[in-house]
């Protein structure tokens, strides 16, 4: 019998598209239950969100002061409590969850499985290796409970027309002193949050400078884009971390991805391999972006970019 326990990520109230892209991961181990665990210091709201994810059988709520910032210390003596009775507990393969899942995982004394895209079986499962260039079958211990992240982007959002049951859960696990919230530093933006973006716009270190990465914010606010970049682009300065798509940036899959002078190290195809369609803008008709890419324009992006533009 498999119960499976999702750790909710929100942040301001707002429940994390991620969440539901485990719930369709779980699903398809066909579990008896589905239970979403919402960690905060006020948590109706994000639960109320919650319980509207089609598949969801309960969500339990547990409000605690100390959960008022995600901290992975503080969170998963809680997480690692509540999983008590559950045969897997999911979080989805975001920063937040790569920082916590471990925890988890090392309290309940398990290994941890990354990156989950495909479910075999109930305690068998396929995750990509070596930068997304081969896949690996992992089978996990069948008496142990399996802790996994859940590879967003190889999952669809569950549907938004449940009506879960919602539970308060009271938790007395020892919380650490020694971890504490000082600040917050991200940044704001209006365009859509690039991870759960139909549209992207990247650029790479062809752009020369952040002042010239202005062309792609350009076209990604006509088209209602998000904007992301090539780790070359944020490591030359251009533009913030959070941007960064690829094996150590975000892993995406957007309806629409538009790759501007970026060349296409494997580094970066592992971050967008799930994308539907792929456009690629290089003066190098050699660069290996275009082995992947669906459409490729072979020129100067200050001219393409800004042609674009003006046609839509």
């Amino acid at each position: 019998m498999s119960r499976v326990l999702i750790i909710a990520e929100h942040l301001n109230g707002q429940l994390n598209g991620a969440t539901a892209r485990c719930v369709s991961c779980a699903a398809a181990l066909n579990a008896d239950a589905i239970d979403v665990l919402v960690l905060s210091d006020a948590g109706q709201s994000v639960a109320t969100q919650a319980a509207k994810i089609s598949g969801v059988s309960t969500v339990r709520v547990s409000d605690n002061a100390a959960n008022a910032h995600a901290i992975a210390q503080v969170l998963a003596p809680q997480i690692a409590q509540a999983a008590a009775g559950y045969s897997h507990v999911f979080g989805p393969s975001t920063t937040f969850g790569k920082d916590l899942m471990p925890c988890v995982a090392a309290l309940l004394g398990v290994g941890q499985i990354s990156d989950v895209m495909s479910v075999e079986s109930s305690h068998s499962f396929k995750r990509p290796i070596y930068a997304g260039n081969a896949i690996i079958t992992v089978n996990a211990p069948a008496d142990k409970p399996v802790v996994a992240t859940v590879r967003t982007a190889s999952w669809p959002a569950a549907g938004n027309d449940g009506s879960a049951g919602i539970e308060p859960l009271s938790l007395s696990a020892p919380l650490p002193a020694h971890t504490r919230f000082v600040s917050l530093q991200q940044g704001k933006s209006d365009r859509p949050d690039l991870q759960s973006a139909g549209k992207v716009v990247s650029g790479g270190r062809a752009l020369g400078s952040a002042e010239n990465f202005a062309i792609v914010y350009s076209l990604a606010d006509k088209l209602g884009a998000a904007v992301g970049a090539s780790r070359a682009a944020v490591d030359a300065g251009y533009v913030p971390n959070e941007l960064q798509v690829g094996q150590t940036g975000k892993i995406i899959s957007p309806e629409l991805y538009i790759a501007a002078g970026i060349s296409g190290a494997i580094q970066h195809l592992t971050g967008i391999k799930d994308a539907g369609t792929i456009v690629a803008i290089n003066k190098d008709a050699e660069a290996p972006i275009f082995e992947v890419a669906d459409f490729g324009l072979v020129g100067d992006l200050f001219q393409i970019l800004p042609e674009l533009e003006k046609s839509i």
